[in-house]
């Protein structure tokens, strides 16, 4: 069953088009990640499947009917929306707690988990970036809905936080709940079941992580004093920092060996989560006509 479908959806603002004919589908008890650069129009697609901006033509179902007409069955994490500035961390939870008739106690276990207790009494002005999303988070996901709309959840946390995260997500998910989450950061891929990437407003490519990596080129690698190595191997011009070295893909039907290859650039063994998301959201899109 599907929780949540998009229909050549697409969205302006003026003369500028942010998001063109995007089609989604979030299968229920799925985790879906839409992954992609800041500024590609992922905020603006979750804003339209919450309900909260109208597409300026398409059309969002969820559960079958508008977005505007199913606000109970879903939690929204926009970033740096769901929290009062000049309150405590302690009262925008008991504010929730008032407001929402599916908010639970949980969100002061979420809060623990995520190393937010000490400083519930500060006021949110006060805190952090990092502190400002462990907040968010405990409220969102505190919230006992079917679906939960999570944009950019990792934005500003550090290591252990997104760990810990990662094992949130996936306890709602165990527990039959449908996420949708939005993330640039490479690493957040390995938490989903399926993956959309967006570039210049579209949908790049959706399938799962495995089928995805699949289809991903071979890579190679030199050192970062040997850019230039690159230059006549790399499929449509991208190169890009990893691991302290920068790599690029090689174009379909290279020779599979390293012999093919000038000195010093080496194969890769290991395709990586950067490696996936820089070919769907940099090389797919310039060779289908865009710019790297």
């Amino acid at each position: 069953m599907s929780v949540v479908e998009t229909d050549a959806l697409a969205k302006s603002f003026a003369d500028e088009s942010i998001l063109r004919d995007v089609e989604l589908s979030v299968e229920e008890g799925e985790v879906l990640a839409v992954m992609g650069p800041n500024g590609v129009g992922k905020s603006v697609l979750f804003s339209a499947i919450a309900g909260s901006t109208r597409p300026s033509s398409g059309s969002v179902s969820v559960f079958g009917t508008d977005p505007t007409d199913r606000s109970d069955t879903t939690s929204f994490l926009l970033q740096d929306a769901l929290c009062s500035d000049r309150l405590t961390g302690r009262e925008n939870l008991r504010y929730f707690d008032q407001l929402h008739p599916a908010f639970t106690d949980e969100a002061w276990s979420i809060v623990d988990r995520l190393g937010l207790t000490d400083d519930l009494d500060k006021r949110v002005e006060d805190y952090s970036g990092g502190m400002t999303r462990k907040l968010e988070l405990a409220i969102a996901l505190a919230i006992d809905v079917p679906l939960y709309l999570l944009d950019e959840p990792t934005a500003a946390l550090d290591l252990s936080t997104i760990q810990e995260v990662h094992q949130l997500v996936r306890e709602r998910r165990d527990a039959g709940r449908t996420i949708l989450l939005s993330s640039h950061q490479p690493m957040d891929a390995d938490l989903a079941d399926r993956l959309a990437f967006v570039a210049d407003g579209q949908v790049v490519a959706t399938d799962s992580p495995e089928e995805l990596f699949e289809a991903v080129p071979q890579v190679c690698q030199t050192r970062l004093s040997s850019v230039s190595a690159l230059e006549d191997v790399a499929l449509a011009g991208v190169t890009y920092p990893a691991d302290g070295a920068v790599r690029c893909f090689r174009p379909p039907g290279s020779p599979s060996d390293e012999a093919s290859l000038p000195d010093p650039v080496a194969l890769v063994d290991r395709t990586t989560y950067t490696d996936l998301f820089t070919y769907y959201t940099r090389v797919v899109p310039a060779m289908d006509g865009g710019t790297a």
